[in-house]
């Protein structure tokens, strides 16, 4: 792809720093994928959603890639698919972790994973940093207070972003990272929060 992964422009050397407004469009792109994944008469659930995995073309647009550890979902009266654990440390759902129970919520995690690496502009796991070493732990207490929430966004949108949008990508993205599955979103509604900002 032209433009490369998200990763090479969220952590990489050399890049130009995504605007905000392409950093939604970006994670909208994202949404809608994982929508059409989700919603398939046999679902497809990704496994590995990671900011290295989405890959931009020309006009940024995302696309969706490395699907080899996707798994079909669950079907008739199955709440869910039971599988080795696999993925990217970090990215993971604590349940799919701690179970090997995978449902398509498990995405919706991964997703509030990016999310934050959108705002933040860190890796979601970052030996350099110290104390902040997992940006969910780090962001927690951060996603749901408006004025502190400028701490943890991206030095590099040098402040060029909306900030009751910031507090609404934020809040969504605290939804996703719910440890109760249950209270997480379905991607058609992350959706449309993505949409309507």
């Amino acid at each position: 792809m032209p433009k490369g992964s998200l990763a090479n422009h969220l952590f990489g050397r050399g890049h130009q720093s995504l605007s905000w407004e392409i950093r939604i469009k970006v994670a909208t792109g994202v949404a809608r994928g994982l929508s059409f994944l989700h919603d398939r008469e046999i679902q497809v659930i990704h496994r590995d959603i990671k900011s290295s995995a989405i890959l931009l073309d020309g006009e940024y647009d995302a696309k969706l890639s490395d699907f080899s550890l996707a798994r079909y979902g669950p079907t008739g009266d199955m709440t869910h698919v039971t599988t080795q654990v696999m993925g990217t440390y970090g990215y993971a759902a604590p349940e799919y972790i701690m179970t090997g129970q995978l449902t398509a919520k498990c995405d919706v995690y991964s997703f509030g994973v990016v999310l934050l690496e959108l705002l933040c502009g860190r890796r979601v796991i970052d030996t350099r940093v110290g104390k902040e070493r997992n940006l969910v732990e780090w962001t927690t207490p951060y996603l749901g207070n408006k004025r502190r929430l400028s701490r943890i966004m991206d030095k590099a949108l040098e402040g060029q972003y909306p900030q009751s949008g910031a507090y609404k990508v934020a809040t969504l993205a605290s939804r996703c990272l719910s440890f109760d599955p249950k209270r997480r979103p379905r991607m058609t509604d992350v959706l449309v929060a993505l949409e309507q900002l």
